[in-house]
């Protein structure tokens, strides 16, 4: 009878513990997010953290002679959908496994970029050496983009999406579609 206590006790501070970890996880969770509601406007611009390290992206590939050009930023609903179907319903390659409200370019969060050439040509060549130090462009800029806190579509294993860069902040694109919002310091958010 004593040891069915103590193994009740013992289940109870377990749980207790449990219920107190839960709390203090969406304690931080709430500082971390702000919460505008199903109904959250897309935003019509990048979060302005992934404007900052976006600006500090091209700026550290421009030290290393390396010109970074953004092709894409924020995306509306149909500019995703007009993406999707390339290579399904219109003629190109697909480039995206994303429809409308599920890419993090829907919610300001994520950018796609290229180089451009000594000529001044816009190019997606991930082998281009255009600063001549014997590795590829392409793959240095996605090294400093890491190194700024981006995830980087080239190490994703079902879909190589090697334009794209991408900050969530740990949120899922669900709790984008929920209304949640990367909160920042020094905002309104």
């Amino acid at each position: 009878m004593k040891r069915n206590r103590k193994d009740i006790t013992a289940w109870i501070i377990i749980i207790l513990f449990l219920v107190m970890l839960f709390f203090l996880y969406n304690q931080l969770k709430t500082d971390r997010y702000v919460d505008q509601g199903n109904e959250a406007p897309l935003p019509e611009s990048l979060d302005p953290v992934v404007t900052e390290k976006t600006e500090k992206l091209v700026d550290q590939a421009a030290e290393k002679n390396i010109d970074v050009v953004i092709t894409e930023t924020v995306r509306s609903h149909e500019e995703q959908d007009a993406l999707y179907e390339q290579g399904r319903s219109k003629k190109g390659s697909i480039v995206t496994y994303a429809e409308g409200g599920e890419s993090y370019h829907n919610y300001g969060l994520a950018v796609d970029y290229a180089l451009r050439n000594h000529n001044g040509k816009i190019i997606w060549n991930t082998s281009y050496d255009g600063n001549n130090n014997g590795e590829s462009d392409w793959f240095e800029v996605a090294d400093i983009a890491k190194e700024l806190g981006f995830e980087w579509g080239g190490d994703w294993s079902n879909f190589k999406d090697y334009p794209h860069l991408q900050m969530d902040f740990g949120l899922s694109i669900d709790q984008l579609k929920r209304g949640l919002r990367p909160k920042h310091e020094n905002s309104d958010q």
